[in-house]
């Protein structure tokens, strides 16, 4: 009986931890860019000021990142020949900064 319920209160627990981390997946924006990038670190000022949740990349220094995000645009249909950057995740919707910037950063909203 010990053993039941044992198992019973491990897998609650881990269903509990996989449940969380799903929410927190879904809230927090990725965004791909580099700190070179002027209309990057404008991004990062802007979901800061208006306090939405992210996860900011540097794809100059983090190759992992840099071929997570390739791989992302791939998948979503966009081209990565002449690719503005940054690049948004937001809830599996991703988007790059390609024409009037203010247009942009409404999408992030």
């Amino acid at each position: 009986m010990r053993k039941i319920v044992l198992f019973l209160f491990f897998f609650i627990a881990l269903s509990s931890n996989e449940l969380a981390a799903q929410e927190t997946s879904k809230k927090v924006m990725i965004v791909y860019g580099s700190d070179e990038c002027h209309h990057c670190t404008d991004t990062k000022a802007y979901l800061k000021k208006n306090n939405i949740d992210f996860i900011f990349f540097d794809i100059d220094k983090n190759a992992a990142a840099l071929n997570e995000m390739l791989a992302k645009l791939r998948k979503a249909g966009i081209s990565t020949s002449n690719l503005g950057i940054p690049v948004i995740d937001k809830q599996g919707e991703i988007f790059t900064n390609n024409g009037v910037f203010e247009e942009f950063l409404k999408k992030l909203n």
